[in-house]
């Protein structure tokens, strides 16, 4: 099932409405506050502004705190909502991609820190080495917040590809290193702290990489980390047939395409208490089951379906 943006909110419950949105929202307040500190890291790399690195340095605790703050949140609505399918899917990848979010802050610290530390009056400083790996990170970064706030699988899919183009200038800017300090050893301190700057913003680009696979698995349901490209592509093909927003929105997920028989084993039926949306069956009117209701009367319903006398 696929899930949309659209349907982040779609429950008969007002409040656990505001929940997921408010969740959703705290995720793109989060990852605007680190494209922030990146901005300000790469700017301060460039120009050796320490006054600049110092204010990132200072800020990765407002990274910190808006962590604890959803992780919080998302313990909060698992243990009172108990979110199934789509719902389930939004918060476990909310969960993954404030961690990631949160390790980016930390690797643009190793970066500002870098700043405050190296000789920056060195006029041999090779620091453009790194300004076109910079660039695509934070071009990367960028995209898989996007793609988290739209739920764009496509532009998610976009941003896990181009990681290995990171990985590749990354690889170049090493090599470009190596080649200064060849040419003049008297920049080999400032180099190798370059090098591990490198380092830093290459990781922050597979960080950008997992959000995208988060994204992903929240919108098709699918876990494509750590697979290959061709698999990567046949598991989301499987998905194409399916239009999106035709896959269960609400805390059962059993919203289905109108008109199309719906069998029992298609409900989730995995709790007592569980939101059942509108849905439609041949020869049947659209009748209107967005109330929260006991097993008893669910069974009932999955029951009348069944035999199609609803």
């Amino acid at each position: 099932m696929v899930m949309g943006k659209d349907e982040i909110g779609q429950h008969t419950v007002q409040q656990y409405n505001e929940d997921l949105e408010n969740l959703h929202r705290g995720v793109l307040d989060m990852g605007q506050l680190v494209l922030a500190q990146l901005d300000d890291g790469i700017a301060a790399l460039a120009s050796g502004d320490k006054e600049r690195a110092t204010r990132v340095v200072r800020r990765d605790v407002d990274v910190n705190t808006l962590e604890v703050h959803l992780d919080k949140e998302c313990q909060r609505i698992l243990v009172r909502r108990q979110p199934a399918a789509g719902d389930l899917r939004l918060i476990f990848a909310v969960i993954k991609t404030v961690t990631d979010l949160e390790r980016i802050g930390d690797q643009v610290g190793h970066v500002a820190r870098a700043v405050l530390e190296s000789d920056l009056s060195s006029p041999n400083r090779p620091h453009a080495a790194l300004a076109h790996l910079a660039d695509m990170v934070r071009t990367n970064c960028a995209s898989a917040m996007d793609s988290f706030a739209r739920l764009d699988a496509a532009m998610a899919l976009e941003v896990v590809q181009a990681d290995a183009e990171v990985n590749r200038e990354y690889q170049g800017s090493m090599r470009q290193l190596l080649t200064y300090i060849m040419e003049d050893p008297r920049i080999t301190s400032s180099a190798l702290q370059l090098a591990w700057t490198a380092r830093a913003l290459e990781r922050i680009g597979d960080h950008a990489k997992n959000i995208a696979e988060y994204v992903i698995y929240m919108v098709h349901g699918e876990d494509v980390r750590h697979i290959s490209e061709e698999e990567r592509r046949q598991r989301l093909a499987s998905e194409a047939p399916s239009a999106r927003g035709q896959g269960g929105p609400g805390a059962a997920g059993a919203a289905q395409r109108c008109g199309e028989a719906i069998s029992p084993a298609q409900l989730c039926t995995d709790s007592v208490d569980k939101t059942v949306h509108n849905m439609s069956v041949p020869g049947c009117t659209r009748p209107s089951m967005r109330t929260r209701i006991g097993r008893s009367k669910y069974v009932l319903i999955i029951k009348i379906i069944k035999n199609n006398e609803l």
